[in-house]
């Protein structure tokens, strides 16, 4: 199932918190001698929208109404927000490799 963002992401201002550097990411693996790899499959559905905005997200089917209680791909923010709580989660390591 397809839920178009376009109208609510048009109504949302935009984060502007930085995503990481790709070749600054590459460059500070190459002095480590183990390497792990984050598994991140279904990430965002490990993300809990807040009440207030959960109805901002609903949609209809022949069913009922539904609305997500977790971030959704296709909201603007959604890989703002994700890469927020990957660096909030893993502050100790950035700040000791300086990544």
């Amino acid at each position: 199932m397809f839920i178009n963002f376009t109208d609510l992401n048009r109504a949302c201002s935009k984060d502007p918190y930085p995503l990481p550097r790709i070749d600054a990411l590459i460059d500070s693996t190459t002095e480590g001698e183990i390497m792990s790899f984050l598994d991140a499959f279904q990430g965002y559905n490990q993300i809990q929208m807040a009440v207030e905005h959960q109805e901002k997200t609903s949609f209809i089917t022949k069913l009922r109404v539904f609305y997500y209680k977790v971030m959704s791909f296709g909201l603007k923010n959604a890989g703002d927000t994700y890469q927020r709580l990957l660096n909030q989660m893993f502050k100790d390591q950035i700040d000791l490799h300086g990544s």
